[in-house]
């Protein structure tokens, strides 16, 4: 019975994950000077949550880049916490995790189902887990999660 209940959570999660990650439409978002449309360097921001523990994420999308930087400025505190498909492989210039952020796939949120919701360590420590009833889909949202600085390119 425990297995079925699992399996139709993280099927409920996933739903969920779909409708909180949705993009808002450009009615709903407010009126700002344009993003430049051509293509910027990625820049490179590093993150802790409740445990202290630090994790480089590599932005690459303008939009997210400049949200990051006025995070990171106290410009915003609007959608503060940091939501992206892991790759469970360790990336250059994130070498200390087994994981990385896909910055393809990095979205800001303030608030996200509990589906997603682990610490740095706790991803690391059950890595193995992932994508089945752990972070289906592989959708990591640490709902403690908050850029501290940006960190030049490795």
């Amino acid at each position: 019975m425990r297995h079925v209940f699992i399996k139709a959570a993280a099927s409920a999660g996933v739903g969920v994950l779909a409708f909180v990650t949705a993009q808002p439409t450009q009615a709903d978002a407010p009126d700002r000077q344009p993003v430049r449309a051509a293509a910027e360097s990625p820049a490179y921001f590093e993150m802790t949550d409740i445990t202290h523990e630090r994790f480089i994420v590599k932005l690459t999308k303008a939009a997210d880049i400049e949200h990051a930087r006025e995070i990171v400025s106290g410009e915003t505190t609007d959608r503060p916490h940091l939501l992206a498909r892991i790759v469970k492989r360790t990336a250059p210039y994130n070498p200390r995790w087994s994981y990385y952020a896909n910055p393809d796939t990095t979205q800001f949120f303030d608030h996200a189902t509990e589906v997603c919701d682990a610490t740095i360590p706790y991803v690391e420590e059950n890595l193995d887990e992932a994508g089945g009833a752990f972070l289906p889909g592989l959708v990591w949202c640490d709902w403690s999660s908050r850029l501290v600085r940006e960190i030049p390119a490795p």
